[in-house]
């Protein structure tokens, strides 16, 4: 039976070789209060204090080894290393030679006598320096870090068929190849570097991310985990695990993964900025607002925040400091700094010169031309033209909603359809008529931009149509790979994507005046009407519940505005108080905008003299039908400005009901002023806000004389549409 001393000796071993130094430590000492002379003991106890950074203790238990053992080789190599840490050079040289000595064949003992000379004498060459694949690896880095990459690759080859599990090789093979876009080959290099070395956090994490842009969310989820189960600081394994989740639609985990990380490192800048975003999508603004101004105050020129800010300010009608702000965002995309997305941009000016300036900058750094386009200039003969349209949106969505009529309606004896589906398939009718209204549909949201891009190579489309642009959902990392001889922009985004791999953008004369053609990257293809489509087999429903249904008064003024949160402003919801100050009883009709901006919107009302009460939100109804049919309850449509209501604005006139708009610069604000004048009202758009409330009060009154205004047949029938749009296509 083993005695006291050698349980807690083995207990010992085992628990420093399962990584519990603390345990061990206690452990080893209270042997060596048994046995003070015990060479197991303690030559554990030097490695545990050498480990900790620990050397003097360190060497205090070498010296009480080598007294106990003197034959003990190990120990004398181990003091070696101690005393260069120590800076006594002549003693490691010495202890080198004893173990040498002792044991001539003990694993480092050689390396460790070279290393020690070379730090004695410079000309002396290290360990290192004497090993060929050492060279070749460093002649790699070096070939690296000086942008030669082909080069470099070179070197690591080499330095693999001397010894083809080195590590250094593997890890640089692999990050060269990701960089490349070749992401088996990266994950192939990679996995044999996890062999080589399963410790070491980095290689699981450059495998993870590899793995993430193969799709392999599960095997990339698995891989970023055991990064930060070897090193729980590893910040920027917490935020590619958290952006993971977030693909992998688990907003809830990623937001646990970020709070995490936020543990282990407070104030980290992209932990913070990751956080706010998502908490976004939780439609918790205010708090996502709060937090990119905490960001902004440790880094005010971090990317983007400054537009995350506004944008997260925006949907919670926070509007503290918002013109110094917007001046502020202004002047940094005047400066080419990257401080604002072009979705944000587009309602807080309408300066198209400005817009364009801002999606060049965004989109240069989000979506890049890829260095080598995919098609390289060949000419198809197809029978009939090829194109496809891509988007996130063929669902119940507002461009999903608008489209389809045009895409059942195009005509098929000279176009093929494609339908290149990105998003979420949401099961809807209008999921159902998209896939049953392109000639060929297919889903491609769980691909690479790389693999979407060689699918639709080698489908030979003749042209592709982006229905997204910078909104949320685009795949533009498809496009930017060039696989298809013209690409073009068109509905989702209403302005420039600045981007070199977009042809052409669709529009009209109104929303895009050709005097105005230099704002915009691409060039212009104009449709005769307002580029809006809509889908001619929705009708109203014919009757809709009374006034009271809704929470509006039955016979006063209703001003209607459903158009989103962000794009109400303080010059415009200052002219609105107005309006409702001016027309005794009148209420302002909006959607039912999260609890931040309802409470926000009506602090605002009550400071400028309105009863909050007066403001009433609109719950969302099931059916498109019977939203167009309670439109009917409101007098007077305010179209907000720079951004104008585009889906909102046409369903108002489709219902009979007016529309006061503003009339801009840039395209955002000019959709409504193009619809206006397909309607036969361009005189309810106006040059400026004194207009536009003089416009308002004038429709408000003449509320009784509707008749002029509804239940008149949109001008612009379905097959005029289809029929402008297949021309555009056939010009191309």
């Amino acid at each position: 039976m083993k005695s006291k001393p050698q349980d807690q000796l083995s207990l010992a071993l085992a628990q420093q070789a399962a990584g519990q130094s603390a345990e061990a430590s206690s452990n080893f000492l209270q042997v060596l209060k048994v046995q003070p002379g015990n060479v197991v003991a303690l030559y554990s106890m030097l490695v545990i204090e050498s480990s900790a950074g620990r050397y003097v203790a360190a060497m205090a238990y070498a010296n009480r080894a080598v007294a106990a053992n003197s034959g003990f080789a190990p120990t004398y190599l181990a003091r070696s290393m101690l005393h260069v840490q120590l800076g006594n050079l002549a003693e490691a040289l010495a202890d080198a030679d004893l173990a040498l000595r002792l044991q001539p064949d003990l694993a480092g003992a050689a390396s460790q006598r070279q290393s020690v000379l070379a730090a004695i004498d410079p000309s002396v060459p290290s360990p290192q320096q004497l090993d060929p694949v050492w060279q070749l690896n460093s002649q790699g880095i070096q070939a690296q870090q000086a942008g030669q990459v082909d080069a470099a690759a070179g070197f690591f080859r080499q330095a693999l068929q001397l010894e083809s599990s080195n590590f250094a090789a593997l890890y640089s093979m692999g990050v060269i190849t990701n960089q490349q876009g070749l992401f088996s080959e990266a994950m192939a290099y990679l996995s044999q570097a996890v062999a080589s070395e399963p410790t070491n956090a980095k290689a699981h994490f450059a495998l993870g991310t590899t793995l993430q842009s193969l799709a392999l969310y599960e095997a990339a989820l698995a891989s970023l985990d055991k990064a930060l189960n070897l090193n729980p600081l590893y910040v920027s394994a917490c935020t590619n695990k958290a952006t993971l989740l977030h693909s992998m639609n688990r907003q809830h985990d990623a937001l646990l993964t970020l709070d995490t990380g936020l543990e282990a490192s407070p104030g980290n800048e992209d932990l913070l900025n990751n956080k706010a975003y998502l908490l976004t999508e939780f439609k918790k603004y205010q708090v996502s607002a709060a937090i990119f101004k905490q960001l902004l105050d440790k880094n005010p020129d971090y990317p983007f925040a400054q537009g995350l800010h506004a944008d997260a300010s925006l949907n919670a009608c926070d509007w503290t400091d918002f013109e110094a702000n917007r001046q502020r965002i202004i002047e940094g995309i005047r400066a080419g700094k990257k401080v604002c997305n072009p979705l944000t941009f587009a309602a807080l000016t309408d300066s198209a010169a400005d817009q364009r300036r801002c999606a060049e900058i965004f989109g240069d750094q989000r979506y890049a031309a890829a260095p080598e386009p995919m098609w390289r200039g060949e000419t198809y003969r197809h029978r009939k033209k090829r194109v496809a349209f891509l988007s996130a949106d063929f669902r119940e969505h507002p461009v999903g909603y608008l489209l389809i009529g045009l895409i059942e309606q195009l005509d098929k004896t000279q176009f093929e359809t494609y339908g290149i589906s990105v998003g979420v398939r949401d099961g809807s009718e209008l999921y159902r008529r998209y896939r049953n209204g392109f000639d060929h549909y297919l889903d491609l949201a769980d691909k690479t931009g790389a693999e979407g891009a060689r699918i639709l190579r080698a489908m030979e489309i003749d042209i592709a149509i982006d229905l997204s642009g910078y909104t949320v959902g685009t795949r533009l990392d498809i496009l930017s790979h060039r696989p298809v001889p013209a690409q073009v922009a068109y509905l989702g985004y209403p302005g420039t994507l600045g981007s070199s791999f977009i042809d052409y953008l669709i529009a009209d004369r109104i929303t895009v005046p050709e005097s105005a053609q230099a704002h915009y990257r691409e060039k212009l293809l104009y449709l005769p009407h307002c580029y809006l489509p809509r889908d001619a087999s929705v009708t109203i429903a014919p009757s809709a519940p009374p006034r009271k249904a809704f929470d509006l008064p039955e016979d006063a003024t209703v001003f209607c505005s459903f158009n989103h949160e962000y794009k109400v402003n303080p010059p415009l919801f200052t002219v609105w108080m107005d309006l409702l100050r001016e027309t005794p009883g009148s209420v302002l009709w909006m959607m039912k905008f999260n609890n931040d901006a309802r409470q926000n919107l009506m602090q605002n009302a009550k400071a400028l003299g309105v009863d909050p009460q007066r403001l009433v939100f609109a719950s969302r109804v099931p059916k498109v039908e019977d939203h167009l049919a309670r439109f009917r309850h409101a007098d007077v449509f305010l179209d907000t400005f720079p951004y104008n209501g585009h889906t909102t604005a046409s369903d108002a006139l489709l219902a009979g009901v007016p529309v006061v708009t503003l009339t801009g610069n840039s395209f955002a604000s000019r959709v409504a002023t193009s619809l206006l004048h397909d309607a036969g009202h361009p005189e309810w758009a106006c040059a400026d806000l004194a207009s536009y409330r003089a416009c308002a009060l004038e429709l408000a009154a003449s509320r009784g004389q509707r008749k002029t205004v509804a239940d008149v047949e949109w001008p612009i029938s379905q097959q005029m549409q289809a029929s402008a749009f297949g021309e555009l296509l056939a010009s191309i």
